[in-house]
Parts: C-alpha cells; structure tokens; sequence
C-alpha cells in the first residue's frame, strides 16, 4: 500500500516519472525506510521548496503509521 502510493504520488511530480523507483527497506522490527530514486533534475521538485512535497509525503505515510503501527523515515536519492 505505501509502496504504491509513495510511487504512484512520485511519478505525478517530476519530469521523468519512467525513471523513478522506490524500495522499502526493513531497518529493524517496526521501523521500514523508503528511499524514492530518481534523476538528478527531479530530485529538487521531490523536495519541493522548503521541503514542502516531501513533507506532504511523509505526512500521508504517518497516517498509515497509525494504522499499521510502523515508524518510516522517507529518502530521496539521485541516480545519474
């Protein structure tokens, strides 16, 4: 469900919605981090000014928190 949502919300962002790529990463029990992949010229309009879209972002993913009850910390990576 957030791995969905988290890319499906990414690609409506950037430029290059084909390139982008998000993996969930079990760090320890109860506690995932999803990095969201993507070019270098997209990276910026994922942050969004201020961090605004990346807020807004980690905002929906904490209310699925509440539901399911685990910690998620968001990362966004450049690939060239």
């Amino acid at each position: 469900m957030i791995l969905d949502f988290v890319t499906s919300y990414a690609k409506l962002l950037v430029k290059n919605p084909d390139e982008i790529r998000v993996e969930i990463t079990s760090v320890s029990e109860g506690f995932d981090e999803i990095t969201i992949y993507a070019r270098d010229e997209d990276v910026g309009k994922l942050i969004g000014k201020g961090g605004q879209m990346i807020n807004s972002i980690k905002t929906v993913i904490s209310g699925c928190k509440a539901k399911g009850g685990k910690n998620y910390r968001v990362n966004v990576k450049a690939i060239s």
